[in-house]
């Protein structure tokens, strides 16, 4: 029962095969082997026009470099007060940007609430040197929370970002798990939305490590070349990544991957939502359930050997966390099993 994470299950079979295909024989690197350019190729398909793609090794690397593509002189990203890039990558964005800040905004769930984020610019008008500047906006797709942002929701933040000459930037690391929860396609959830560039997460949805930037503006993929050079994450072997995203694409398996792992979490969610003596925080709607569960249920279910985390209630919960109960968050992957969940359910029953 191992619901820590999505980034805990190990690489989908098929991903581990076409890598064991592709390790014997040579092959150019740096990016520049056959694989690797059906592989743009490919990406370019996916999103219906050409695209420029780098791989990196972490989500980390890829929303960082993202951001210090945009950098300008005390430089300010604006983004949800629970981002990733806030709260877990361990001042990267900051560290790459050579100290560019973020601007925290609030909103329902990880998601920016527009007119606070049109307030939040506005504290920085660009006659005073002394605030710095705005650089960027970033949102989060599915959110920290695990809800998502509709596609409205993608084309209001972009009109914000437009309107204040502003490019806007996507963290993909569940970005399948939100495509399929939408039904919508990569091109509609993101350039045709506004987006400018996106963190397209592979690792957390049956991949081994492969995380990639997506350029939408072409004009900007020579800088970032040297961007990625510069940060380590130019991969010299890169057929290894090429490999696995050949994989995750082919047949569609990265839709379906997505589509069993968010449909893992409908029916967890389901089971708590029925238990009696849990209760969901907020309905998932992609593949993060959050429940809130009597403290004793917990320390039960992880002796029992479930796997999962405790939470911290968002600043903006307005629900009620009794003394003896505790949020936490459970994530469902690829890997997870209709046994997973049943067992899960049958021991909280219990």
């Amino acid at each position: 029962m191992f619901f820590a994470s999505d980034n805990w299950a190990g690489a989908h079979p098929l991903i581990a095969e076409k890598l064991g295909k592709n390790a014997s024989g040579f092959s150019a690197g740096y990016g520049s082997g056959d694989l690797d350019k059906q592989v743009y190729r490919t990406f370019s398909e996916i999103f219906e026009r050409e695209v420029a793609v780098f791989f990196v090794a972490t989500g980390t690397a890829a929303n960082a470099l993202s951001l210090s593509s945009v950098n300008r002189p005390g430089g300010v990203t604006f983004c949800h007060r629970g981002a990733h890039i806030v709260e877990d990558e361990c001042g990267a964005p900051e560290f790459f940007t050579g100290g560019a800040r973020l601007c925290p905004v609030d909103g329902p769930l990880g998601r920016m609430e527009p007119a606070l984020l049109r307030q939040a610019i506005a504290r920085y008008p660009a006659e005073f040197v002394h605030s710095g500047q705005p650089m960027a906006i970033s949102i989060t797709q599915a959110t920290e929370m695990g809800t998502l942002f509709s596609l409205d929701d993608i084309e209001t933040i972009s009109a914000i970002a437009s309107e204040n000459g502003l490019p806007l930037h996507m963290d993909g690391a569940r970005f399948a798990n939100a495509l399929v929860a939408l039904d919508t396609t990569p091109a509609e959830m993101t350039w045709k939305r506004g987006v400018d560039i996106l963190s397209f997460g592979g690792t957390k949805n049956g991949c081994w490590c492969a995380e990639a930037v997506v350029l939408f503006d072409l004009d900007k993929a020579k800088e970032f070349a040297f961007l990625r050079k510069r940060a380590g994450q130019l991969f010299s072997k890169s057929r290894f990544i090429s490999a696995q995203f050949d994989a995750y694409f082919e047949g569609g398996l990265w839709l379906e991957t997505a589509r069993h792992a968010n449909a893992m979490a409908t029916k967890l969610a389901d089971a708590i939502g029925t238990s009696g003596s849990a209760r969901l925080g907020w309905e998932p709607q992609a593949n993060e359930v959050f429940p809130i569960l009597k403290k004793s249920d917990v320390e039960r279910l992880k002796a029992e050997g479930a796997v999962f985390y405790d939470w911290h209630a968002p600043v903006d919960f307005d629900g009620e966390i009794a003394s003896d109960e505790t949020l936490c968050r459970l994530v469902t992957s690829f890997a997870t099993t209709d046994e997973d969940v049943e067992r899960f359910a049958a021991t909280l029953a219990r």
